[in-house]
């Protein structure tokens, strides 16, 4: 076989890999477009309780840290602030809405040490059970940046009540 025939295999499968992994996507945006994140704005009056630096790493179905969910603003990894207050936690990240999951649809809080493309040492990942609208329980993964992950996870379990928190929702 000739260089240019070579060279031009190499680019047809590489084309073709391309091609299938953005119809995949395709069908994960379709398949999760009936999900949607809790968009909106601290309640006034709430209380901030504490805040961290983080890395929001993925939201995946509940106990299945390898099945990442496309909810618009929550599908990508992305720097975030988190903010913890006493009517639930607020996600700012990068360059999407402010996601606001209150207090009463936070399922547990826990630590874990791997979600999707992500592997930490033991417990070094938070994760938070929550509700979306329709009632499906999601997991929501993050490892704080300036803080251990036990300081993040004590600080949303301090606004559950007492029969929520633990290691596992």
């Amino acid at each position: 076989m000739s260089r240019e025939g070579a060279l031009t295999v190499i680019v047809a499968v590489a084309v073709g890999l391309l091609a299938l992994l953005a119809w995949a996507w395709w069908r994960r945006t379709r398949r999760d477009a009936r999900f949607t994140a809790p968009v909106g704005e601290v309640p006034q009056g709430a209380r901030t309780l504490s805040a961290f630096p983080a890395l929001y790493v993925a939201t995946t179905r509940h106990d299945e840290p390898l099945e990442r969910l496309a909810i618009d603003g929550l599908a990508f990894r992305s720097r975030a602030d988190v903010t913890v207050t006493d009517a639930g936690v607020a996600l700012d990240l990068t360059g999407r809405p402010r996601v606001f999951v209150a207090a009463d649809r936070i399922d547990g809080v826990g630590q874990a040490n791997v979600a999707i493309d992500r592997v930490v040492e033991r417990d070094g990942l938070v994760r938070v059970a929550w509700r979306l609208d329709d009632g499906t329980v999601v997991d929501s993964y993050l490892r704080p940046q300036d803080a251990s992950a036990r300081a993040l996870a004590d600080a949303v379990a301090a606004i559950l009540p007492p029969r929520q928190t633990g290691t596992r929702p």
